[in-house]
């Protein structure tokens, strides 16, 4: 019989764990007791630490329902959901970058027409974004389908109301050449929820809690890489400090303000309101 000592026990954790029956498990759990270990020896983990870091994940689990996801909000102000959108999704320079898909996207959201108004009388100021979706060749992607979702003038999504129909998300489709319409309202920048495990970390640190102001966009086509994105408005409170790592410059744009008349889409708007241009620009499937 080995006896286990603080010097051999990693070493055979790791031959347990090397004994999964799928490779990559093998890998995955292989890997994850060397640098778990690792993090305890080098900052010698006392066991009051570890405890209190098994109740923080034991909070986490139990604060999370189908509307909110503590773990990925968790994921998201580590940067690891950054770290990981960056290593798997290594598009051309001139694609579209992604982002963080964020803790509130919905499954389901309702598909409108061409410039269809995705705020349904939520308090706001009016925000036409239009723009075309295309490939990297510069031809445009008809069809495309943009799931398009956002918070309100509180900073607060539908995942954390309780509403019972689809509130400022919806799907739109692009027309033949490309073009795209959504009308919904100006963004606000937001803090992240601040009321479970999450919020109870960052607020131990001067890690600031907000977000810029944005729309969240998750792009799809037949024979493109999907896109999850966000478009940042320019100027907004945060930019440099997201707390989820989230702001790239690409992803930054104007909102223009006009007057009250004819607005994208075909209406008119009897208030003043905003529009943002963007192109989205797919990234299309590797062969395989």
């Amino acid at each position: 019989m080995q006896l286990v000592t603080e010097d051999n026990i990693t070493e055979l954790a790791e031959q347990r764990w090397a004994t999964a029956k799928d490779p990559r498990t093998a890998q995955l759990m292989t890997a994850l007791v060397r640098h778990l270990h690792d993090f305890a020896r080098e900052v010698r983990l006392t066991e009051a630490e570890w405890m209190a870091a098994i109740r923080w994940l034991t909070a986490t689990g139990q604060i999370s329902d189908e509307k909110r996801e503590e773990f990925i909000l968790a994921s998201d102000v580590l940067g690891l959901s950054m770290l990981i959108v960056q290593m798997n999704h290594r598009f051309d320079p001139a694609a579209t970058p992604a982002t963080v898909l964020g803790p509130f996207h919905i499954d389901g959201s309702p598909e409108l027409g061409f410039g269809g108004d995705m705020s349904d009388d939520v308090p706001g100021t009016p925000l036409y974004l239009t723009g075309t979706v295309r490939s990297l060749d510069g031809a445009p992607v008809p069809g495309a389908v943009l799931d398009v979702w956002q918070a309100d003038a509180d900073g607060a999504y539908e995942a954390q109301l309780d509403v019972d129909e689809a509130r400022l998300r919806a799907k739109y489709r692009a027309e033949a050449d490309g073009s795209y319409c959504v009308r919904t309202i100006t963004p606000k920048g937001y803090s992240i929820p601040m009321d479970g495990p999450v919020g109870d970390l960052i607020a131990q640190t001067e890690i600031s809690h907000f977000r810029p102001a944005h729309v969240h966009f998750l792009v799809t086509a037949d024979g493109f890489e999907p896109l999850i994105t966000h478009l940042f408005e320019e100027g907004a409170e945060y930019l440099d400090s997201d707390v989820v790592f989230g702001t790239k410059q690409e992803l930054v744009v104007r909102f223009e303000p006009r007057e009250p008349g004819p607005t994208p889409g075909g209406g008119t708007s009897a208030v003043p309101w905003v529009e943002a241009r963007f192109d989205f620009v797919l990234q299309p499937c590797a062969p395989h």
